[in-house]
Order: structure tokens, then sequence, then C-alpha cells
């Protein structure tokens, strides 16, 4: 048994030993994503915007808000297509062999795919060789299964 699935198992156990509902107790188990914030605000609203934890959906083992219940349609319909690049995870701190947890505050939509960023300077630094730094980041992602 995974160490997940005795996580997902004990939280079985206390949701019906404490009454809690199943819903709410499985979703406390799963990580949140962005820090709360809707990932389709970007693309519609043009700013970061917190979802509401009444409005998730779980994807790739995170736990997604969104701030409407239109937003988290589009995104169960398309959910590459509105995720992040690299989950939580700074894109430009990616290209350099690091693991640093982005600030959803500071992001950038480039081609169509959602980048964050550990600071407020690194959507600058990353737009400099954006090319070169999406595919340093990229040839960095199995860093990301190692978290």
């Amino acid at each position: 048994m995974s160490r997940r699935d005795t996580v997902g198992l004990a939280t079985l156990v206390a949701a019906c030993s404490f009454g809690i509902p199943l819903r709410s107790a499985r979703a406390q188990g799963v990580p949140l994503a962005i820090k709360g914030y809707d990932p389709v605000a970007y693309f519609t609203d043009g700013k970061p915007v917190h979802g509401r934890p009444d409005i998730e959906y779980e994807w790739d083992d995170y736990r997604y808000r969104f701030s409407t219940t239109e937003h988290r349609e589009l995104f169960k319909a398309a959910p590459t297509r509105y995720a992040p690049q690299f989950g939580n995870f700074c894109a430009m701190a990616l290209s350099k062999g690091e693991l640093v947890e982005a600030d959803p505050e500071n992001w950038l939509i480039s081609d169509g795919k959602l980048y964050i960023f550990g600071k407020v300077v690194g959507p600058g630094l990353f737009q400099r060789d954006l090319a070169g730094n999406v595919s340093k980041a990229n040839l960095n992602r199995p860093l990301l299964t190692k978290n």
C-alpha cells in the first residue's frame, strides 16, 4: 500500500468516525494548486483571482479552485490549457535546476501557456530568453516528481 493510499484510508476512517462529510475530508488530503488561485482567470480576466473553496476540481493530484463555476467547467474541458506549466513551482527557478514555490501573483502567459514565478522579477527574466528558459525548465521537469 502506498503512502497516498495509507493517508486516504486514514482520512476515510476519520471521516466515518467523526461524521465529517467524505468529500471535504478527502479534499483536505489533496494538495491545493497555486495557493488557491483560479488558473482560468489569468486567461479570461487577465489577472490573478482567488478561487473559492466551494468551487473546486481535482486534477493531476491537485485541488484547483475557481472563482466561478464557468471557469471550473472550462478547466475541466481542457485542464492542460489552463494549468500552470510547472505546477506550484517557479518556472525561472526550474530553468536553473532549482525548485522554488511560486507566488501566483507573479505570472506570465506566453504562447497560450501559463507560467508562474517565485519573485516579481521572474516573468521579465524568463522572457529574456523565453525559448531557452522553457526548454531548460522542461529538461528539469523530473525534479518536480522528486518533490
